[in-house]
């Protein structure tokens, strides 16, 4: 029998739509998915529920194997370009001349990288973040939108929603649709390797020294408001304490490695003798194109020029709400003109992800039912010593779903909410 999604006759239903909100709201906080709120955001008296749907999303089945067989590969391949020097300086020449920030970031890898990596463990947490593409006449397809090498959060929220949304599914009378829901528990795979990473260092000095630097922060340029906060992160990639994610790491996830990565026999070089490997990750790249002065980023901008509402601006940030959409793109190419500025972008094809109907839970917002767009993750963890991988895992994954209305941004941006998939 085909497993199909929630019912039209229960989204329509607005009194037991009503009900099962205020069901949803208080198993949240049963749970533990909470947040402290925007006005006493240091307060731990007061706290209140994370957003999340009020329903489970449908996710072919298909797609999310898909999305969760790649990872390890992902995995490796993060890990390979953070040890690959002239890659990242050869991929991030024209960023550095025009972006300030990952200059400096990368100032600090050349100077670690010159003076010697101070520790062979290297601990790897991440995210890569997928949606799906429909295009008429098309199969859907499963695109990578990024991959988080830094601060790949909501691994503990995500490890709380199941349960949540399995009773909501149960009290509405869908106990077929509550049993499957998977299980999910990012949170513990995560700890797993930040324990293994702490037992790798191997202190008899425990309680003295600092065993794993885990970077919670420091992929915003306001992390950085003095040359204090630089002086910090230089001591740290210095120190022998293990990084997650090392400097290295950290420059892996920019926007520009993503685009570079996209070019014909880029993954070769990194998976020399494994087509099947190469073809995998392949299949999750979109368009990705360069900005960089010459005929290739000029004939970027004219196709940028000429369609801006196919595709996105991207600049070297992470944390939600950086990218630029339709007309903006061409007020901003047209700002920075052919000079350097413009290789602080990359180009992507604006992927065009299903509509799905549902309702989002938000702390004083009316409920009403919303047309929604959403975005898979999958977190990996690994593990290396030298030249050993030591662990290498697809831990768990995280869906969260946005009014389509919004173009960008996350959870942590106030636009999209917590969502669990429910697989058909």
């Amino acid at each position: 029998m085909e497993q199909q999604g929630i019912p039209e006759e229960i989204l329509s239903d607005t009194r037991l739509v009503t009900h099962l909100a205020a069901v949803a709201k208080d198993t949240a906080l049963l749970n533990g998915v909470l947040m402290r709120t925007k006005e006493e955001p240091d307060s731990s008296e007061l706290v209140t529920y994370a957003p999340f749907t009020l329903f489970p999303t449908t996710v072919a089945r298909a797609v999310f194997e898909q999305a969760l067989a790649v990872q390890t590969h992902y995995n490796l391949l993060v890990d390979k370009i953070s040890q690959d020097t002239q890659f990242l300086e050869d991929s991030l020449a024209s960023t550095i001349e025009s972006d300030d920030f990952t200059r400096r970031l990368f100032n600090i890898f050349r100077q670690t990288t010159k003076e010697g990596r101070s520790q062979s463990v290297v601990l790897g947490l991440n995210r890569s973040d997928y949606m799906l593409d429909q295009r008429e006449g098309r199969a859907a397809a499963l695109k990578q939108v990024e991959i988080n090498t830094i601060a790949a959060s909501f691994g503990g929220l995500a490890s709380r929603t199941p349960d949540l949304h399995r009773h909501v599914l149960n009290v509405a009378g869908l106990r077929d649709h509550s049993r499957r829901i998977l299980d999910n528990n990012p949170a513990a795979g995560l700890a797993r390797g930040l324990a293994k990473a702490w037992e790798l260092y191997g202190s008899e000095r425990d309680g003295q020294e600092v065993a794993v630097v885990y970077f919670r922060n420091g992929y915003m340029p306001s992390n950085y408001s003095t040359e204090q906060s630089w002086e910090a992160r230089l001591l740290m990639e210095r120190s022998l304490a293990i990084k997650c994610p090392d400097i290295g790491t950290h420059l892996v996830g920019t926007k520009k490695v993503q685009q570079v990565l996209a070019r014909p026999g880029v993954l070769e070089r990194f998976f020399p003798d494994q087509p099947q490997v190469v073809q995998q990750i392949r299949d999750t790249f979109t368009g990705l194109y360069t900005l960089d002065q010459g005929p290739e980023g000029d004939k970027t901008v004219a196709m940028a020029m000429a369609n801006p509402e196919q595709f996105v601006l991207k600049p070297q940030r992470e944390g939600g709400g950086n990218n630029i959409y339709g007309a903006e793109i061409c007020q901003v190419l047209e700002g920075v003109g052919a000079t350097s500025q413009r290789t602080a972008y990359i180009l992507m094809d604006k992927i065009r992800a299903p509509v799905s109907h549902n309702y989002l839970l938000r702390r004083g917002t009316e409920l009403q039912s919303s047309q929604c767009l959403s975005e898979l993750g999958m977190f990996g963890v690994y593990l290396r010593q030298g030249a050993d991988m030591l662990m290498n895992e697809c831990v768990g994954h995280l869906l969260r779903t946005k009014s389509s209305e919004h173009a960008d941004g996350g959870v942590a941006a106030g636009v999209a909410v917590l969502d669990n998939p429910l697989l058909v």
